[in-house]
């Protein structure tokens, strides 16, 4: 006869309906059903494998399903990733002229060139741009509420004013403005300041141009109040309109 303690241990794993059947049958069967009985860790060996074999298809199963609906093409389509790629040159971009004040107030520069920008390729984190500083212009003093800037000197000295800083630049300089900071900056070399701004939203882009007009087109005039207006658009600010309306 064998022994129940050997075939508790072919049981392990079993379920207890199945277990309770299979120990009966070892316990009535004596020596001349040995060859019955044989069969015994054979048929256990093969639940077991069946087991192992239905579990790991299933977790296989799992995992083909999650990796299909990650990649399914039905999935929410990320509407920022339809910004357009850029290569430009220098000269490429949005060329715009600033409009003439009726203050006889002067920008810092005549014209400046939009490179990126919601309307220019889609980009709905960066607003970037080129612009020319001449010798002995101001950019005048501004804040911006929502986006902070960088600004890189690409040529020329520039004294600026950032903050509670201030300190002068020269080719290869970086000034970076967060946002709610006031700037200024003043080209106190001979040359022009070549430079490129960078923010970190859009908004002021829509500042610059209602400020301005599309290069070859005929500038016309801005008032102070159109210029404040103009900044609003961008959420910016000006020293000179805000310590205006405080007095």
């Amino acid at each position: 006869m064998i022994a129940p303690n050997i075939v508790d241990g072919y049981l392990e794993g079993i379920s207890e309906p199945a277990r309770s059947t299979l120990q009966r049958g070892a316990q009535r069967f004596g020596t001349p059903c040995r060859r019955r009985v044989d069969y015994l860790p054979r048929i256990i060996m093969t639940v077991k494998t069946v087991r192992s074999v239905v579990t790991t298809g299933a977790i296989i199963l799992i995992g083909l399903c999650s990796s299909r609906a990650q990649l399914s093409p039905s999935s929410a389509t990320d509407p920022e990733t339809n910004a357009k790629p850029l290569l430009l040159e220098k000269s490429e971009g949005e060329l715009r002229t600033r409009r003439i004040h009726t203050d006889a107030s002067a920008p810092a520069s005549s014209q400046f060139m939009l490179k990126v920008s919601p309307k220019n390729n889609g980009s709905q984190h960066l607003v970037a741009g080129t612009e020319e500083v001449a010798p002995g212009a101001t950019l005048p003093k501004h804040r911006h509420l929502a986006q902070d800037e960088i600004v890189l000197i690409h040529s020329g000295t520039a004294h600026v004013w950032l903050g509670d800083q201030e300190r002068d630049l020269h080719a290869g300089g970086l000034v970076f403005i967060p946002s709610n900071t006031w700037v200024s900056l003043k080209n106190i070399g001979t040359e022009p300041i070549s430079l490129t701004f960078i923010f970190s939203a859009p908004g002021f882009d829509d500042t610059m141009r209602c400020n301005s007009v599309p290069a070859g087109e005929t500038p016309t005039q801005i008032t102070p109040e159109q210029q404040k207006d103009c900044a609003h658009l961008g959420h910016a600010e000006n020293a000179n309109r805000q310590e205006k309306k405080s007095k």
